[in-house]
């Protein structure tokens, strides 16, 4: 097999990510949009083992396998169908992983609240799935994807994801010898995401839509590439020394003026907040102030747990003020129109095995 070429680093969290070079890697919900980004980066950059697709569409593994038909570095992929909620079936996929990417989730805030027992057997209870599987297959390491939404949750799909995160954390306390460690990657919106407001803007700007529907000319929230997003994984997948949730630095964009960008001969409908729905989305509360360090480009939230060592992190990070918050409308940094024209137009450039 070719070797891949190195890319030119395009996202402010490229940082190489980790020696990848001959590992195994699964990757839960990977027919989603983040699974597919990922999948699609670690086949240019690596030289890999094994990517294993575990997810229950079948359809949308099919449509990935035939993208990469013929792709010389796309020989490594391995697609199993499966669900979190078994247990069994993780076990069997992650033989012989070295590295577990997990981003399966029921995502959608309306549907969660109708289907609450759904969203927990996916979201809390497959999180502990995830665990037993890595550590009975001696996974290295395990990083999970969460939201901006298990922060202060007033809906249960952040509720079920903050249940997720704690799970993952104290994860680390049943590792012993086995060693596997488990952190969590906590970021907000990620732009053309399956399910986002840019496409459905996109939709209605197709269909011909006399107005564009915004909850509430007041919201703001956190904004990501999904190739920041797959960067910034894969560089804390380097770093980690397990019990982290690690928060990037990333702008934040009001809703209405997202809708001016992609529509400014629009006028806006004001429909109202949804149920489950805020104003602001916030990363970090003041009550994990003590527990946060900072670098330039993202915070780290330490676990509360006896076996981690403050120490070891203070001479490359510095600590953020007691009264420190950090929300979608209290950042320091915002989306320019010219940013926000750039993210939609490569959101909608992604290719389908993107």
């Amino acid at each position: 097999m070719n070797a891949p070429e190195k890319p030119t680093p395009t996202s402010r969290f490229h940082d190489g990510g980790a020696d990848l070079d001959g590992a195994s890697i699964l990757i839960t919900g990977g027919t989603g949009s983040f699974g597919k980004r990922l999948t699609r980066e670690l086949v240019t950059r690596y030289r890999l083992r094994r990517v294993v697709i575990y997810s229950r569409d079948e359809a949308k593994q099919v449509d990935m396998q035939q993208a990469y038909q013929g792709v010389d570095n796309g020989r490594c992929l391995r697609f199993f169908i499966g669900d979190v909620r078994d247990q069994a079936r993780l076990k069997m996929a992650m033989r012989e992983i070295d590295y577990v990417v997990h981003a399966a989730a029921l995502k959608h805030v309306p549907v969660a609240e109708y289907n609450p027992m759904e969203c927990i057997h996916t979201n809390v209870l497959g999180a502990e799935n995830v665990v037993y599987a890595a550590l009975e297959n001696r996974v290295k390491r395990v990083v999970a994807l969460s939201t901006d939404k298990a922060v202060n949750p007033i809906n249960l799909y952040g509720a079920s994801k903050l249940a997720s995160d704690k799970v993952f954390v104290a994860a680390n306390h049943l590792s012993g010898s086995v060693g596997t460690k488990f952190s969590v990657v906590r970021y907000g919106n990620v732009v053309g995401s399956r399910g986002s407001v840019v496409p459905l803007f996109q939709r209605l700007l197709r269909e011909g839509a006399a107005a564009l529907p915004i909850t509430d000319e007041r919201m703001t929230r956190f904004w990501i590439t999904l190739l920041e997003g797959v960067d910034f994984v894969l560089s804390n997948l380097r770093h980690m020394r397990g019990g982290e949730i690690f928060v990037p630095r990333i702008p934040s964009m009001r809703m209405v003026d997202l809708a001016k960008c992609m529509a400014p001969d629009l006028p806006i409908k004001v429909i109202g907040i949804r149920p489950g729905e805020k104003l602001h989305e916030a990363l970090i509360t003041v009550e994990q102030a003590p527990y946060t360090r900072a670098l330039p480009d993202r915070f780290i939230i330490e676990p509360e747990l006896a076996f981690w060592n403050r120490g070891e992190i203070d001479q490359f990070t510095r600590a953020v003020p007691e009264t420190f918050t950090y929300t979608s409308d209290n950042n320091d940094e915002w989306v320019s129109p010219e940013q926000l024209r750039r993210m939609v137009a490569e959101a909608s450039a992604e290719p389908a095995h993107a």
